[in-house]
């Protein structure tokens, strides 16, 4: 069958991509950026990339017409904290729009499981999206999740945060909420076995795992399982926006996520009851072992796709491509070369750089330079890495972006998301045994030449250092 994937740079979509593959169908990869998506590992023959944006409806009329599926998850709650409901309608508008002039015979939407009259925004929006998207004249298929648990998650990652940070938590009321957890690899089970499945046409079903807990008590057993002792006080003067502060400082996730996050956690995800799991012969994962899985695949560099992979900056939302080339013209450049000992040691510490690894040299202040980042409302150096010793296009990398990776090629080029009053790039590159390490920035405005020259002293040891353990 032909399949059109929507999402295929997210959390899930990356995951159900070779599952699809593995299946024997044909899939057509929706993206924005051609760059982003990285195919390698694929056979060329069932994969090909279109590249458009469903909130621009003219650039969906490359979707093919012959398509069989198409799967449906787009999700913008990262992006924004005040219109990201209106875009995610737009988007589902020009999805229906389209998709119902091709030969598609099912949709399969993933969305949040929706059982209480106050809704949050976050879920308020996705029940919209449903609405739209089954007004369609096509057969719809909603499979409705709560906490995905699995390596890379947004959930699990910022639960990991909490739990091996801090010994003790003052938290918010919220963490008395109920929900049910499931393991992704179950939802990736559901979104598999739904396919072409009738019973299933027009409508929707809650997916979750057995068991059923508080966020607190989903703390203290993920604590459990890494054998760590913590102690959990919840507070009932911590108001939303407290509490958006709170996730914000302590845990990776950007503020924009941390507020939608804290708006839905204040509502209970329990499953309806239904027979979907049964039907498709489908075994639930107890929490416990979905975080035992999550770390199996941490510990053995398996992450396949991270929520950090999702674009945090409004200026990569234009695409890779317009950041590649590093502009010179009212640029200020940090230039360093050194010949090398080892082409070979040289590139893999190039390609382990940041996260727990450091960046070589001056970690303090690199540690510094993301609290500062964090006050000012950025996304600072929690964020790391999807994996300590490979790097993709679209990868986060602490408070960068992978623009370019190729170790053939030899070259590294990074862009900065952390606040500054204008842009940064950061590229390693090795030619005929020589590494060229190129700081750039362009300023925005006056600030923008206070600031690089504020930070100049610094720059005169940190990139010093950094490029003589590179190269030593």
């Amino acid at each position: 069958m032909k399949i059109l994937l929507t999402g295929t740079t997210g959390y899930i979509g990356k995951r159900l991509l070779p599952i699809l593959l593995a299946e024997g169908h044909e899939v057509i990869c929706c993206v924005r950026d051609k760059k982003r998506a990285d195919l390698s590992n694929f056979d060329g023959k069932n994969v090909k990339i279109i590249e458009l944006d469903f909130l621009d409806e003219k650039s969906l009329d490359i979707i093919p017409r012959d398509i069989d599926i198409a799967y449906y998850l787009i999700h913008s709650m990262s992006v924004s904290t005040n219109d990201f409901d209106t875009l995610e309608g737009i988007s589902a508008n020009n999805f229906k729009n389209s998709i119902q002039k091709t030969n598609v015979k099912q949709v399969i939407y993933l969305s949040g499981i929706v059982n209480e009259e106050e809704l949050s925004k976050h879920l308020t929006s996705r029940k919209n999206v449903e609405d739209i998207l089954g007004s369609g004249t096509f057969n719809l298929t909603t499979l409705r999740a709560g906490i995905i648990v699995g390596s890379g998650s947004a959930s699990f990652e910022i639960m990991r945060d909490l739990v091996e940070k801090l010994p003790i938590m003052i938290t918010p009321k919220w963490l008395n909420t109920k929900s049910q957890p499931i393991a992704v690899r179950n939802v990736l089970e559901f979104l598999k076995g739904v396919v072409l499945n009738e019973y299933t046409y027009n409508k929707s079903f809650d997916i979750g795992g057995p068991e059923i807990f508080t966020y607190k008590e989903m703390l203290l057993t993920f604590a459990k399982v890494r054998k760590l002792k913590r102690t959990i006080i919840t507070l009932p003067i911590m108001t939303p926006k407290l509490s958006s502060y709170w996730l914000y400082f302590v845990t990776s996730t950007s503020y924009k996520l941390a507020i939608n996050l804290v708006d839905s956690m204040k509502v209970e995800v329990i499953c309806k009851e239904n027979d979907l799991a049964e039907r498709l012969h489908i075994k639930l994962i107890p929490y416990k072992e979905a975080i035992m899985l999550a770390f199996n695949k941490i510990n053995q560099q398996d992450v396949i796709s991270s929520w950090i992979d999702a674009q945090s900056s409004d200026v990569l939302s234009k695409g890779v491509s317009n950041l590649i080339k590093v502009p010179t013209f009212g640029c200020y450049q940090d230039k360093r070369e050194r010949l090398i000992k080892s082409e070979i040691s040289t590139i893999n510490k190039i390609w382990a750089i940041g996260d727990d690894n450091g960046w070589y040299y001056g970690n303090f202040l690199w540690m510094m330079r993301g609290f500062l980042d964090k006050l000012s409302g950025g996304i600072g150096l929690r964020r790391g890495r999807k994996s300590q010793t490979e790097l993709s296009v679209g990868d986060a990398l602490d408070f960068w972006r992978v623009l370019y990776a190729d170790k053939k090629e030899k070259r590294l080029l990074l862009y900065a998301e952390m606040k500054l009053p204008g842009e940064a790039w950061l590229e390693f590159k090795i030619k005929n045994n020589i590494l060229y390490q190129t700081a750039t920035f362009r300023p925005l405005g006056i600030w923008g030449r206070i600031y690089w020259y504020g930070v100049l002293p610094f720059h005169g040891f940190l990139f010093k250092g950094m490029i003589d353990k590179l190269t030593e």
